[in-house]
């Protein structure tokens, strides 16, 4: 049955992933006075590195910036496993105090913004019926993909495979691939941690690609990092180690977008040096495209190379025709045999944590609505997303959307005030993607997405040092986003 009277607090953080249990954690720290919940729909803490446990999990981004900023990474490795990121997720949610706020199986579907009582109306599907709730702000912390299915393109012939066909995001815990013939079908990523990790015990490994991707080699440790560590308190060591990396990521980013063909030359050299004059480079991994118009792939360690030198991994750059009875038949009428295929083929998209909102019983369509500082969305009141950066680690910039949103929360407490809206006054601006990656799973979703303006503060920056001047310094009366609603005047009593 539904609850008669739903449960209310001050905010309701969804979803108890990175993004999630940060989110909670800058709550209780810096809006001690408010109260919050957090609606997980699966059964534990984690998200993505609860969610994937396909062979080699593990970040494409270093510690130092993926980590938070309030709890220093104080492990070796600098690119990390995913139960090592599980790890650290679950014992800052332990330690921060905030398990307790978790309502576990509770997967949000809807939530109702009503001006009248300054709150969402949050519709939750448990596995005894659906659940209510009432919230003064909604943080929306789920991520930016389905948790019900990666996405597989729909390959001729794959009933006919006689072997077994695996999504990573869907591994089965029981899958044995020991000696047999692996093709894993992709290039990103997913695809590149995967190889190396399934080569250690298959018969062999082929990652066959319809086009190559940027791959770098990076070591797993980071020297400095760790020489800074064993020298300086552990939280100033975390601080410096995490600004160093910020800024030359920055200046990489900046750089490859202002001279692509010299970074692409770069890479591309990186690669040659790794496996030799006799491999085959321009054809596997030499893309069309520029640095950074899709994320670039990390290999630690150089594991990847070292695989394919190996002879345990080879890859295939060519396009599939239909699957057989024992294997991939190609468009160059080349055949690749396999007892397994691994589809790495993507995740599949979802505006605002898929969720059906209305503001006063109007439909919210995300792609019409502009993006406000990357966080908050036109004529939508009181409600923000923690959206991580393309071009760096997630979490730099969830941060300060969490600080932001503490900010913003003070700020209404003192002026009494019960809403807050980005509003776009006048002719509307020029807008563009909500984001500009050519990669496909980006390209098959982005027009579901909410578009940005090509201005502040409609603009969504993929640059931190714009983002901690935007987030954490400017202020929040900036005549775009709107406060209104005061709060009830309660009557003394006689």
């Amino acid at each position: 049955m539904q609850d008669a009277s739903p449960t209310h607090v001050d905010v309701i953080i969804i979803g108890a992933g990175l993004s999630g249990i940060g989110a909670a954690r800058h709550l209780k720290t810096n809006c001690p006075d408010r109260s919050f919940l957090i609606l997980e729909g699966r059964h534990a803490i984690g998200g993505t590195w609860d969610l994937f446990r396909y062979p080699g999990i593990r970040s494409d981004s270093d510690m130092y910036t993926l980590g938070y900023s309030f709890r220093p990474w104080t492990e070796a490795k600098a690119i990390a496993d995913g139960p090592s990121i599980l790890r650290y997720v679950r014992d800052t949610a332990r330690e921060e105090g905030v398990e307790a706020a978790i309502r576990f199986g509770h997967r949000v579907v809807s939530a109702d913004w009503s001006s009248e009582d300054a709150a969402w109306r949050v519709q939750a599907e448990t596995a005894d019926g659906p659940a209510a709730f009432t919230c003064n702000f909604l943080f929306l912390c789920g991520g930016y993909y389905s948790y019900a299915g990666g996405y597989t393109p729909g390959f001729a012939g794959m009933d006919r495979f006689g072997g077994r066909i695996v999504h990573p995001q869907d591994w089965p815990a029981d899958l044995d691939y020991s000696g047999q013939k692996v093709v894993v079908i992709g290039s990103g990523a997913t695809a590149v941690t995967l190889v190396p990790e399934m080569a250690r015990t298959a018969g062999h490994v082929t990652m066959l690609q319809r086009s190559p991707t940027y791959i770098v080699g990076r070591p797993g440790e980071d020297a400095l990092a760790l020489k800074l560590r064993r020298r300086l308190p552990e939280k100033l060591a975390y601080s410096l180690i995490r600004w160093r990396n910020v800024l030359m990521g920055m200046v990489f980013y900046n750089f490859a977008r202002r001279r692509p063909d010299r970074v692409k030359a770069a890479i591309v050299g990186q690669v040659r040096q790794e496996l030799g004059p006799e491999f085959d480079v321009e054809t596997h991994f030499t893309p069309r495209y520029n640095p950074w118009d899709q994320r670039l792939c990390l290999a630690p360690d150089g594991d990847f190379f070292q695989a394919l030198k190996s002879g345990a991994a080879s890859v295939v750059t060519d396009e599939i025709e239909t699957f057989t009875e024992t294997g991939l038949l190609l468009k160059s009428g080349a055949h690749l045999d396999a007892d397994l295929i691994v589809t790495a083929t993507g995740l599949k998209l979802q505006a605002m944590n898929g969720l059906s909102l209305s503001v006063d019983g109007a439909a919210v369509r995300p792609a019409e609505t502009l993006s406000y500082k990357g966080m908050m969305y036109s004529n939508v009141p009181n409600l923000a997303s923690a959206f991580g950066y393309t071009n760096a680690s997630w979490t730099l910039k969830c941060d300060l959307t969490c600080e932001y949103v503490c900010r913003l929360l003070n700020h209404m407490r003192r002026k009494g005030l019960r809403q807050c809206t980005p509003v776009l006054q006048g002719a509307p601006p020029e807008t563009a993607p909500w984001l500009d990656f050519t990669s496909g799973y980006v390209q098959r979703s982005i027009g579901e997405f909410p578009r940005q303006g090509v201005t502040a503060p409609w603009r969504l920056h993929q640059n931190y040092a714009l983002d901690l001047a935007s987030l954490r310094f400017s202020g929040l009366e900036d005549g775009v986003i709107q406060f209104s609603n005061p709060a009830p005047r309660v009557a003394k009593a006689a």
